[in-house]
């Protein structure tokens, strides 16, 4: 090949594109991969996830689907022409200040999609939006970058368990359900973490967002279609778990499980796919020639002129951008050096009518603290025999990784045996969980989380009383308590903790008296 040839496919590339589009493009291009730059720690976790997890394995093709439906957009698309708006500066600010929050709070997910998130900031930004409004469907697609779905576990293990025990029941196999474990005359079945049906949710729920763009131009039909890629999924995966119970009464636990391994996958994902397409091709009202958006009509909408009557220069849309984006991450840094003052070191109290005895516990149980200055686990018995173990771990600092209710903190360590079984009794203010061990031993947990006058069971409540805190760059220690009571000859947990906090009285006040080394 000529050296020549070597420059005639990117020339030609370039002529194809309208002169104003060129710069807006290079423009784009350049906001956009010193974002990435910028907040790269962000962007390698994400990728991490998308290439590790299973879960999120279907996200690698985002990007392509993006690229894909901007090209499907094209023709019309090179017909407008793109100016900066100054006004895109103010979801991007809140992009910026949703990292910070999300930086403060410890919360990963909020960083990612405030990372995520400015991407599009910055095409209103650059772009306008007139130009943006065609672009608007893959700008919103972004979002199926960010990892999310792990929330979705706890509720979607508990519906899957109540909807595989009714199939269990009307198919004649007598069951018992405990949360998310099944006890059948075959054995005990958990609705564990990775047959609750999240992955396959979430990309379905991707997919169906596609197709409903790409295939339907009613939006009633396509919140239908929308509520059938929800709907599908969850009983799918709750038919696949009776059947592998079902299965296992005639073939035993170990064939059944095998025959699930081998359908619980792409093939299993597939089928869904087939049978909500399958419902749903015929309702189509998009031809398949029909252009995906109407250039002519956003053109001449007047709407948008109101935005275009003056235009920033290219150096103040790109300088204020860096001015919000550097502001944020100061705000950060200065909050990152913030540790509140602890006692060197810290004892449980004695407590009336209750001896401190060896932790001895039937099986192993130890909550994850990470990052905790403080820690302390023992045990304590009254004169009826009743027992209760208490962990309690103090913080100077929330960061990441070091942060009280983070993932996999707290009384369900991730990978100890222990399984989440439903939740316990209430209690004010307190988390109460219900965990079994390898299926036979029970013990239930209460936790609260203190930091200053706040007392809560909520993770969601701690994370935002932090966040006040490091918005304010105000120091203040976290503590969090966990009392546990194990399941045994003689010891009901649920009394035993009740006569316990009556002794202890509130909550709150012994936590702060614990944190002081009093």
């Amino acid at each position: 090949m000529p050296p020549e040839a070597l420059t005639i496919a990117p020339t030609a590339l370039a002529e194809r594109l309208p002169p104003v589009w060129r710069t807006a493009a290079l423009q784009l291009g350049l906001a956009w991969l010193s974002l990435i730059l910028v907040f790269l720690p962000d962007w390698l976790t994400m990728a991490d996830q998308w290439w590790n997890s299973s879960t999120y394995n279907h996200i690698i093709l985002v990007p392509v689907i993006i690229g894909w439906l901007v090209w499907q957009r094209w023709p019309q698309l090179r017909d407008l022409e793109p100016k900066g708006w100054v006004g895109g500066l103010v979801p991007l600010a809140l992009a910026v200040f949703g990292w910070v929050l999300g930086t403060f709070a410890g919360f990963n997910l909020l960083r990612q999609a405030a990372a995520v998130a400015m991407l599009p900031s910055a095409a209103l930004l650059l772009l306008g939006p007139r130009t943006f409004s065609a672009l608007l469907f893959p700008m919103a697609y972004l979002a199926f970058l960010i990892p999310f779905g792990d929330e979705l576990v706890p509720p979607l293990q508990t519906i899957t368990a109540k909807l595989t025990i009714a199939l269990v029941g009307l198919s004649g196999v007598s069951a018992v359900v405990d949360g998310v474990f099944i006890d059948t005359p075959a054995g005990l079945f958990e609705v564990a973490e990775a047959c609750s049906g999240v992955k396959f949710l979430i990309a379905m729920i991707a997919l169906g967002t596609l197709v409903a763009n790409v295939g339907f131009r009613s939006w009633h039909r396509r919140a239908a279609f929308m509520a059938l890629c929800i709907a599908v999924p969850i009983l799918a995966n709750g038919v696949r778990a009776w059947g592998t119970i079902y299965a296992a009464q005639y073939v035993g636990i170990e064939k059944a499980a095998g025959i699930d391994h081998l359908i619980y996958g792409w093939i299993f994902f597939a089928v869904v796919i087939a049978a909500v397409l399958g419902l749903s091709w015929k309702f189509f009202d998009r031809g398949i020639d029909e252009p995906m958006i109407d250039a002519v009509a956003i053109g001449a909408d007047p709407r948008f002129a109101t935005f275009e009557r003056s235009v920033p220069s290219w150096k103040a849309l790109l300088l204020a951008p860096v001015l919000l984006v550097a502001a944020g991450m100061g705000w950060s840094v200065l909050a990152d050096g913030l540790r509140a003052p602890l006692p060197v070191q810290l004892n449980l109290p004695e407590v009336p009518g209750w001896q401190r005895v060896d932790y001895l516990p039937v099986a192993p149980w130890e909550p994850r603290a990470g990052g905790a200055d403080h820690r302390l686990l023992g045990s304590y018995r009254n004169a009826k025999g009743a027992r209760v173990d208490v962990f309690y771990a103090l913080y100077a600092a929330q960061s990441e990784g070091k942060e009280a209710g983070g993932f996999g903190e707290g009384a369900l360590r991730p990978d100890s045996g222990w399984s989440w079984t439903s939740n316990g009794p209430s209690v004010v203010g307190a988390k109460s969980e219900r965990l079994l061990y390898n299926g036979a031993t029970a013990r239930l947990a209460l936790t609260w989380y203190r930091s200053g006058s706040l007392l809560t069971g909520s993770n969601a409540r701690l994370k935002l009383g932090n966040i006040v805190d490091r918005l304010l760059l105000r120091a203040r220690p976290t503590a969090t308590l966990i009392l546990s009571s194990e399941q045994s000859d003689g010891n009901d947990p649920a009394a035993a903790l009740s006569a316990f906090r009556t002794t202890v009285g509130e909550i709150g006040p012994w936590m702060d008296h614990i944190g002081e080394g009093r």
